[in-house]
C-alpha cells in the first residue's frame, strides 16, 4: 500500500468515528432548543403588541426592554427600532441569563408551545447501512500523522465520555482493534 492510501485510510477512519461520536450530539441538540416561548403574548401585556413603541418610561419595544439589559443581553441601538425576531432574539437571552422574572407581571405569558400545541411526530430514523469489513492486515499510521491522529482519538473519545455515548464510542474502538493500535 502506498503512504497516500494509508493516509486516506486513517483520516477515513478517524472521520467516521469522528461523526459516530458527532451524530446523536446533533440530534439531541436541535430537540433541546425546539420549544418556543409565547412572546406575543409577553408583548401584549407589556406594551399591548407594540413592537416599536417609546413612551419615555425607560423601557423600550414590544418586550419593554430597559437599554442595559438590551445591550446586556445581545441587542445593539434601541429595541424600539429592532425588528420584532432581534427583540425575540434578545429576549430569548434575557430569559437564559434573568429567567422570567425579567417580566415580573408579563412573565407568565411565557408558556412553552410545545404545551399549547400537540407534539410534533418521532422523527423517522433510518437504520445505517451494514458495515463492511476491509481486510487491514497491517494497518500503520505515518509517523508525522501519528500525533494529530492520537489527538483526534482523544478529542472523540472525550466528548462521547462528556455526552454519555462513551460505551458506544468504546463499542466502536473494538471493532475496530487495528486503528487503535496503528496510533501506538
Amino acid at each position: 500500500m502506498s503512504y497516500t492510501s494509508i493516509s486516506k485510510r486513517a483520516v477515513g477512519t478517524l472521520a467516521v468515528a469522528g461523526a459516530l461520536v458527532a451524530v446523536p450530539l446533533t440530534i439531541s441538540t436541535g430537540t433541546a432548543s425546539a420549544a418556543t416561548h409565547n412572546w406575543d403574548g409577553v408583548a401584549a401585556c407589556e406594551s399591548g403588541g407594540n413592537w416599536n413603541i417609546n413612551t419615555g418610561n425607560g423601557y423600550y419595544g414590544g418586550l419593554q426592554f430597559s437599554q442595559s439589559t438590551w445591550t446586556a443581553n445581545g441587542g445593539s441601538g434601541s429595541p424600539a427600532n429592532a425588528s420584532k425576531e432581534e427583540q425575540i432574539r434578545v429576549a430569548e437571552n434575557t430569559l437564559q441569563s434573568q429567567g422570567p422574572g425579567a417580566w415580573p407581571s408579563c412573565g407568565r405569558h411565557l408558556t412553552v408551545a410545545s404545551e399549547e400545541q400537540a407534539p410534533a411526530p418521532a422523527p423517522v430514523v433510518e437504520e445505517a447501512p451494514a458495515v463492511v469489513e476491509a481486510p487491514i492486515s497491517a494497518f500503520q499510521i505515518p509517523a508525522e500523522v501519528k500525533p494529530a491522529a492520537q489527538q483526534a482519538y482523544d478529542s472523540a473519545r472525550a466528548l462521547a465520555d462528556q455526552y454519555g455515548f462513551g460505551a458506544q464510542f468504546q463499542q466502536l474502538a473494538d471493532t475496530n482493534p487495528q486503528v487503535l493500535a496503528a496510533l501506538r
